[in-house]
């Protein structure tokens, strides 16, 4: 699979981050942004610095704002060439707040914006194998519903593959279709990333491997579960890979389950097994908490193989 183009479609915006923990963005805090982000631009960003082949597709004002998100994903070596800059939209805009239990709170300033005006675009997807990856954040808004139903029908279609972090953001996930779009997207996948967090709130009720199984049973090739400082567990086929977490001081872990993602989509994407592809993801999303902001923790091989020769 290595002539294979990664891509993503979804919100593309800029972020700030609260200094303070428990202002729960009603209090009086410093901030510091606008830092890029958007949770399919943060993975595809981590994919393309792994070396992989990346296509990005959203919409941005034509504004500085979205100036740091074309500036960021160039120089990391992604195809922005389908990123719309609109001179009638602002770019769109993320807050965040952290609690000391390592919780957080986000208000998201994307309806109306750059970031959900591409439902009508003409997509032209790249030539050779595709794989599409899909955040469910992104599915809580029509306009982009529309939008990557568009892109994953036609890389169905040309016999491509698709991707789907569940990304449940409750802030995001508030009505039932983006809902009943992430369960068909992940009926479609052939690779699963979802965090402990999104079986809790996608199967409430169920055990960790009750809702593994429930996720295995939508057929996809690879389900990757993402447990934070707890590490990962690989599941292909019969085979099952544990990692532990790496112990690293925390910063910001907005963006590292897309880290992950994208360092795991670009191993796989050029040739690497399953058991590898993991242990550089999982060392890739202990490496994205360590900087403030949700994509400046991205990092690169040679960053990854030093942790992990620390480790061992």
């Amino acid at each position: 699979m290595n002539d294979t183009t990664i891509i993503s479609v979804g919100e593309l915006l800029v972020e700030f981050v609260s200094h303070r923990k428990g202002c729960a963005l009603r209090e009086l805090a410093e901030f510091t942004g606008p830092y890029a982000s958007g949770a399919p631009a943060i993975c595809i960003d981590q994919a393309a610095r792994m070396g992989a082949r990346t296509k990005i597709f959203g919409g941005l004002g034509a504004d500085n704002f979205g100036n740091v998100l074309t500036d960021r994903l160039q120089a990391s070596g992604v195809d922005t060439s389908a990123v719309l800059r609109l001179e009638d939209k602002t770019t769109g805009v993320a807050f965040v707040s952290y609690f000391d239990d390592g919780t957080r709170t986000f208000i998201f300033h994307l309806n109306d914006t750059a970031a959900d005006a591409i439902a009508e675009t003409p997509f032209v997807l790249p030539e050779g194998a595709l794989l599409l990856h899909v955040s469910g954040a992104s599915l809580g808004n029509a306009n982009l519903r529309v939008a990557i139903e568009s892109i994953a029908s036609q890389v169905l279609a040309r016999g491509g593959k698709i991707s789907c972090d569940p990304n449940a953001r409750a802030e995001l996930m508030r009505d039932q279709a983006g809902r009943d779009m992430l369960f068909r997207m992940m009926e479609h996948s052939s690779y699963l990333f979802p965090s402990t967090s999104d079986l809790e709130f996608l199967f409430p009720g169920k055990s960790e491997e009750q809702s593994i199984d429930q996720m295995r049973s939508y057929g996809a090739d690879i389900l990757a579960l993402k447990r934070g400082s707890q590490g990962a567990l690989i599941i292909s086929g019969e085979d099952r890979f544990e990692f532990c977490g790496h112990k690293v001081q925390e910063v910001d872990p907005t963006g590292a389950g897309d880290a992950f993602c994208g360092t795991f989509l670009a191993m796989i994407t050029q040739g690497h097994s399953p058991e590898s592809a993991g242990r550089y993801a999982n060392a890739a999303g202990a490496l994205a908490v360590t900087r403030r902001g949700p994509m400046e923790g991205n990092s690169d091989s040679e960053s990854i193989e030093q942790l992990l020769k620390l480790k061992s």
